[in-house]
């Protein structure tokens, strides 16, 4: 990347979290009690936010929801009717699945101590009722024995897809945001004890102690905390004491102003920047994901269809103004497709305790 669009980009990413928990206090009365759109007219946000309502309500009775785009509408898998009547009330459409929520979280309870094989990954696939796991080329001979041994077990709760590409974090060397031999991106810019931060990548921040905008370059900020594996965040101070606005650098010379820090839907049509590929779209297709790298495992990530490439490590997950994620890791590359996963950025925030510039 040219030293230009690097500075752009400095000035340009940012990052809020105290919409997302206020909308997280929101309750189905409160909703009923709004002019809310009809179950079939529903935006993505406002999808989002009747999904958070309805699982924290609801939780026991729901095995996970999904917006379908087509439709304009929540659809909330249920193990009920009494739990039906109740999501159909408050605006959703119920659907009546086999597995209960429990039994999906047993099965990945048992992926977690029986089959962390390196390679692979898991999230919950609320459209089919399956834990869905992902397999990379890497997964052969004993490590693909006991996967298959352990999934025979769990029965149709468990789906398997192998992929050609392999699973691993995302930095390379290059431009962009250089630190000791690597280079990543930019996530959001935030503020700390009234100081400019920006947020990044974990297994970014555990690689380099400082960062610079260009190889070679004189340091822009200093890794103040940084967790990989388990997690995957950093946080970076800036050594200027200037403040960064509040926007996602587009990289056709427009900016995407952001205002809010949001959780991710199943179905979301989301956008990623990064320092290698620009900006690239595709879905939010599972929540809570595990990857386990060679590196370690990561939990609590948003599975998506958006492609990365190397270097794009700790680029901007958003949906328009809200910002969701960080970019972690995943397979393939933006000429053949792949599977990305995110750091959610509420998790980041409320780790670091940051907030809106």
């Amino acid at each position: 990347m040219q030293r230009p669009r690097i500075s752009r980009r400095r000035a340009a990413l940012a990052v809020a979290g105290s919409l997302a928990l206020a909308t997280a206090s929101l309750t189905l009365q409160s909703a009923d009690a709004a002019p809310a759109p009809r179950p079939n007219h529903l935006t993505g946000t406002q999808a989002a936010a009747l999904s958070r309502q309805i699982a924290a309500d609801l939780a026991t009775g729901t095995a996970g929801s999904y917006y379908d785009a087509a439709a304009r509408k929540l659809v909330v898998d249920v193990v009920d009717r009494a739990t039906a009547a109740r999501v159909r009330a408050a605006g959703a459409e119920p659907r009546t699945v086999r597995h209960s929520a429990a039994a999906l979280e047993s099965a990945r309870r048992t992926l977690a101590a029986e089959a962390a094989v390196p390679g692979t990954a898991w999230s919950v696939d609320p459209r089919t009722n399956r834990v869905v796991v992902t397999a990379d080329s890497t997964v052969t001979g004993a490590g693909k024995e006991k996967l298959d041994a352990v999934v025979a077990r769990l029965g149709d709760r468990v789906a398997v897809k192998r992929t050609a590409g392999r699973l691993r974090p995302l930095v390379a060397g290059g431009d962009a945001i250089w630190g000791s031999g690597v280079r990543c991106s930019l996530g959001f810019n935030v503020t700390k004890g009234g100081k400019p931060y920006f947020l990044t990548a974990g297994h970014c921040g555990n690689a380099s102690a400082g960062w610079s905008a260009s190889q070679g370059g004189s340091r822009i900020g200093t890794t103040a905390g940084s967790v990989f594996p388990g997690h995957d965040y950093a946080l970076v101070r800036y050594t200027s004491g200037t403040s960064h606005p509040s926007a996602v650098d587009l990289y056709d010379g427009g900016l995407q102003d952001i205002t809010r820090a949001a959780e991710a839907t199943v179905g979301e049509q989301v956008q990623r920047s990064g320092s290698t590929t620009g900006v690239n779209g595709g879905e939010v297709t599972g929540l809570d994901a595990t990857v386990n790298y060679e590196e370690g495992t990561v939990e609590g990530l948003i599975d998506t269809t958006v492609c990365a490439e190397p270097g794009d490590s700790g680029g901007a997950l958003f949906d328009g103004d809200a910002a969701l994620g960080l970019t972690s890791g995943g397979s393939g590359d933006c000429s053949s497709g792949g599977e990305t996963f995110f750091q959610p950025v509420p998790d980041a925030l409320r780790a670091f305790g940051a907030q809106l510039p």
